[in-house]
């Protein structure tokens, strides 16, 4: 893309520029937040005596704490950004975070450590309000694309972390890598402090839109049969993923060969890792795809696909299949979770897109909680494989929701 063709100010250089520096900054931020999972347990196994029930216990609250109070918040910070201008939003939550991880290094017990969590989650929403900016700039026929880039931005950043933090936990120890992930996050909030622009005029005219537009809830949004199943589809994958995730690397034990050799951890990272791989690959063409045939036709796709690929999962034997289905998954993710995006850019007006992609967030989070529930709740009842069953029933019954919502009203797009 050629720059100096373009006007100072023009839309399209701002957007594009925009674009680049939230990849950044949402690539730091998934970094940044996935990095202290590998030892997170670990930790908190050094703040007292614990037995392995009460640490396993703590470690579940400690990381629920975060999801539980970025799905309350997110709303207000939703409504204020479309009110005070995404930008702002954009620095409060960068410098929130980075403050909330560089004290958890100096925490002396549990109950600091979780009262950070919560910290870190209420000041969150970098990644949605990072959304919400590039999608009210964007020009509508490259939204999808935008979109799906900056979700290869969060994805590979979450890929990334816990082999940073593994690292920087092996080096150095737990309290100095909460220290730099905090360093991490404040990098994220000068990055974006000093490169990313609304435009001129562009927040002042969205405060007069938002003057004088109706204001909108959640009771707004479950009227709109359109919208309300876009974000119970975030809520609904991240269900998914997180009910597989926590189960992965026993499901994997139960699949290697008692003899092998192989480490059981590693080749349990490279299945975790192999859903996030093919999304940074297929995501940007998938976003191209949707803007040419259609967001819609693309999400129903993605529906289609993971179903598929759930329920052939329930059946492998053996890790290679898995490997290659676990791979198969990041394709449908591709599909799926950037055209919700695009779909819910396309059909909110200016003055709202915060609110619902901060509603959009808010199930997302919920979801973060509900999966991991779910997820042992099956796994003690019908074994590992009865959860990717119930992943594939969940897409399609998804799906059916979807075709019934869309073809009663075809303006959607």
């Amino acid at each position: 893309m050629n720059f100096k063709t373009l006007p100072r100010n023009s839309p399209k250089q701002l957007w594009s520029k925009n674009l680049v520096v939230l990849w950044f900054g949402v690539f730091m931020t998934g970094m940044g937040l996935s990095e202290i999972m590998p030892f997170l347990s670990l930790f908190i196994g050094e703040l007292g005596s614990y037995n392995k029930q009460q640490t396993t216990f703590y470690t579940g609250i400690v990381f629920a704490v975060s999801f539980l109070m970025m799905a309350l918040v997110s709303p207000l910070w939703g409504r204020l950004a479309d009110k005070k201008g995404r930008k702002l939003m954009l620095l409060r939550a960068s410098f929130g975070m980075a403050v909330a991880f560089f004290l958890m290094g100096f925490v002396t017990n549990v109950w600091e450590l979780m009262l950070l969590r919560a910290v870190q989650g209420a000041f969150g929403g970098y990644v949605s309000n990072s959304n919400a900016l590039i999608a009210s700039q964007t020009p509508k026929r490259h939204a999808g694309r935008a979109l799906s880039i900056l979700v290869t931005g969060i994805t590979a950043g979450t890929l990334l972390g816990p082999l940073l933090g593994g690292i920087l936990a092996g080096l150095f120890s737990y309290r100095l890598a909460f220290h730099i992930t905090g360093i991490i996050m404040f990098s994220v909030f000068i990055f974006t402090y000093f490169f990313v622009k609304e435009g001129s005029g562009e927040h002042k005219s969205t405060l007069t839109a938002h003057a004088s537009a109706t204001p909108i809830g959640i009771r707004a949004i479950l009227k709109n049969h359109f919208l309300f199943i876009l974000i119970s589809t975030t809520l609904f994958v991240q269900v998914v993923t997180m009910s597989i995730n926590p189960i992965l690397s026993l499901f994997v034990k139960e699949l290697v060969n008692p003899n092998s050799t192989s480490s059981i951890t590693f080749i349990a990272g490279v299945v975790a890792a192999m859903p996030g791989i093919s999304t940074v690959i297929a995501a940007p063409m998938f976003g191209r795809l949707g803007d040419r045939i259609g967001t819609q036709k693309l999400l129903i796709f993605g529906f289609i696909f993971a179903s598929i690929i759930f329920f052939l999962t329930s059946f492998v034997t053996s890790i290679l299949p898995l490997i290659l289905l676990r791979f198969l998954t990041g394709i449908s993710d591709a599909a799926m979770l950037p055209s919700v995006q695009t779909l819910l850019s396309k059909n909110t007006s200016a003055e709202h897109t915060s609110i619902v992609f901060s509603y959009n967030q808010s199930f997302q989070s919920i979801g973060s909680v509900l999966g991991p529930i779910t997820g042992s709740v099956i796994a003690s009842i019908f074994a590992y494989q009865g959860i990717f069953i119930f992943s594939g029933a969940l897409m399609l019954v998804n799906l059916i929701f979807f075709w019934a919502v869309t073809t009663k009203n075809r303006r959607y797009r």
